[in-house]
């Protein structure tokens, strides 16, 4: 789990970063999510935006991705999510 200050720290990193996948009409299904975990793998943080025409939930689709990813929950802020899950092979944020 994270604490306080490194979701505060990992925030700031995720501020200059575009979100790089949309969450629409169809929701959360196993593509995306496979997406998501090959993105995070090679990044550690990301943004995923929540489009209006989502049927689900902010919160349903945050907590779907990150434990389909296997990835820890930023934070949800209006209709964006931030996701960090540390990298296997290309660790490149240093957690405070």
């Amino acid at each position: 789990m994270l604490t306080g200050k490194q979701k505060r720290f990992l925030r700031s990193k995720a501020h200059h970063i575009q979100p790089i996948f949309q969450v629409g009409k169809g929701g959360v299904n196993s593509n995306l999510v496979k997406q998501v975990d090959e993105a995070l793998e090679a990044r550690e943080l990301i943004k995923v935006s929540i489009l209006q025409n989502c049927e689900d939930d902010k919160d349903t689709v945050a907590s779907q991705l990150s434990s389909g990813s296997k990835s820890q929950l930023v934070q949800v802020i209006g209709s964006t999510i931030v996701l960090y899950k540390e990298s296997v092979n290309q660790k490149r944020i240093q957690l405070p």
